[in-house]
């Protein structure tokens, strides 16, 4: 009985030590754009123009966006710039050897990371979202800028010239940890030049491309989803004839 308290309590705690581990910037929670396909349109836009000239998704081809409504020609007149094929992989230009160089390490491949970056309390969706808008000027960094979801990350604000440039305002507290120390609290942001978006429309800009990055971990999700509830209707359906057949045969032998 002892044994089986304490296995209890153990299970109890297992998420709080999950959840506690996390740590870190609070995320924001990202607009379903699942079943916008003008938004996904427009994310797979952006992202073409400002992830894919670092990153790979070397997993998606270009032609799978015609699952978002796209004709083959829409793809090659808005979406390819360097003659590749519509059936070609989405992939970079640069090699991985110079981006190392410029950027002290090689871009991550962005096929899956909206799954990659999920946790138990948030989606990767919700990580990407927050990330994408709390890059904020920083001159002690090589590229200019920082970011509240991952200190020191190498990766520029490559969409500053959209959200425009903001610093960070901080404040300094007592350390509830240690006594008598103090810590930099962040308060906020605080604008210091504008981009060619209002708050809005960059919220909005960055949705899009978070969306397409949602859809392009799984492009099949939605089918996959539908086809699950058929199944359980089927298999609902199925149980309750298997019952009454099952009771009528027993009724008969009795």
């Amino acid at each position: 009985m002892i044994f089986s308290k304490k296995l209890l309590a153990l299970l109890a705690l297992v998420p709080a030590l999950a959840f506690a581990n996390e740590g870190g910037f609070p995320l924001e929670k990202a607009p379903d754009r699942s079943h916008n396909m003008a938004a996904l349109q427009n994310g797979a836009k952006l992202f073409v123009n400002y992830c894919l000239n670092c990153h790979n998704a070397s997993s998606m081809r270009f032609n799978r966006l015609r699952d978002l409504g796209l004709t083959e020609e829409q793809i090659k007149n808005n979406l390819l710039f360097t003659g590749e094929k519509v059936g070609e992989m989405m992939t970079t230009a640069m090699p991985a050897k110079d981006a190392k160089v410029w950027f002290g390490t090689v871009p991550p491949d962005l096929s899956v990371i909206a799954r990659a970056k999920a946790t138990p309390s948030n989606t990767g969706s919700d990580y990407l979202y927050t990330y994408l808008r709390t890059f904020y000027k920083d001159d002690t960094r090589p590229t200019g800028f920082n970011n509240m979801v991952l200190p020191n990350a190498a990766m520029p604000h490559v969409l500053w010239e959209l959200q425009g440039v903001q610093s960070a305002k901080f404040e300094e507290v007592e350390d509830p940890h240690e006594h008598g120390k103090k810590m930099h609290k962040f308060v906020g942001f605080e604008q210091v030049t504008k981009g060619s978006m209002n708050k809005l429309e960059y919220d909005t800009a960055v949705a899009d491309i978070v969306g397409y990055m949602e859809w392009m971990a799984e492009p099949a999700a939605q089918k996959r989803k539908q086809l699950g509830v058929w199944v359980l209707i089927f298999m609902t359906i199925f149980a309750t004839l298997a019952w009454r057949l099952n009771a009528s045969y027993w009724k008969e032998v009795k």
